[in-house]
């Protein structure tokens, strides 16, 4: 009898296509802002498009870290939306960053010399079609109650209308105390209408896919490799808890504040929009 997690990874292997059919397009491109792309290679995962490089004897010697604050590229304006919610986006890379990066580097303030030094930079976003999103919730809510009161089960489509997607690119490097880059990683990724809950928010999926980003990118650093050529591992329960509001491992991340919770939580299973929920940074820092 197969292992019922490997059961369950071939089923969602085989799914895969047909949720990366209904994702939103978002470009992989190259936007200029790293300090080299020359060693990048192409790494994708079933959902994200990535082009990644990593030295990864000298990523994993080294044992402390720092966090430039997500800078935001010209582009990314196309987007329209508020300065609040663009800094919310933006805090929300640093805050998985500093979380996944936790797992094996002491994290030290942005003013602080490190053995290396991470710099995301988000290059487009693809806003969220609120009207979209809320029919969304509105179908998933209304075939839940059917589905509970019929006498004979019915089929439950996808939670979510395939259009008015959001997405999300970014890149981002780690270089050490001589600005030498050891680690760089060009990022996109649409939601899709399977795995991704929709908000009412034009910076709903958007917000979601930071922290996507976050946990990829940190992985890389953490294990010396693409996260995208490795097995998936369970998360560390402080880490779990962090993401839950607890305090962060590393009192250094508590500048980009702590984790929505439960309430965060119940937010995004009903649709509320992260502006609702996440108290951002600490202090806001300039981008």
């Amino acid at each position: 009898m197969p292992h019922p997690f490997a059961a369950g990874a071939a089923g969602l292997a085989l799914l895969m296509p047909l949720i990366a059919a209904c994702a939103a397009a978002v470009p992989l491109e190259q936007a200029g802002l790293l300090s080299s792309y020359q060693h990048l290679a192409p790494s994708s995962g079933f959902l994200t498009q990535a082009q990644v490089s990593v030295n990864k004897d000298e990523i994993l010697v080294a044992k402390t870290i720092r966090i430039v604050p997500t800078s935001l590229s010209a582009a990314v304006a196309e987007a329209k939306l508020s300065e609040a919610q663009l800094t919310l986006i933006a805090n929300a890379v640093d805050r998985s960053l500093c979380s996944g990066l936790s797992e094996r580097f002491q994290i030290v303030p942005p003013t602080q010399p490190a053995d290396l030094t991470v710099h995301a930079f988000i290059t487009r976003i693809i806003p969220t079609d609120e009207t979209a999103a809320a029919a969304s919730k509105v179908t998933s809510v209304a075939t839940s109650v059917a589905t509970a009161v019929a006498v004979v089960p019915v089929p439950v489509p996808a939670p979510r209308i395939p259009i008015g997607l959001g997405g999300l690119a970014l890149e981002a490097e780690a270089v050490d105390r001589t600005g030498s880059q050891k680690a760089a990683m060009v990022w996109a990724r649409g939601a899709d209408s399977v795995t991704s809950r929709p908000r009412v928010s034009s910076a709903g999926d958007a917000y979601d896919l930071a922290t996507s980003f976050g946990a990829d990118f940190s992985k890389l650093l953490v294990t010396g490799a693409s996260p995208f050529k490795t097995l998936p591992s369970l998360p560390s329960m402080r880490r779990v808890g962090s993401l839950l509001g607890g305090a962060p491992k590393e009192s250094a991340c508590e500048a980009f504040g702590r984790g929505p919770g439960v309430a965060g939580l119940v937010g995004s299973m009903i649709g509320l929009p992260p502006e609702w929920t996440d108290k951002g940074a600490q202090v806001e820092a300039k981008r």
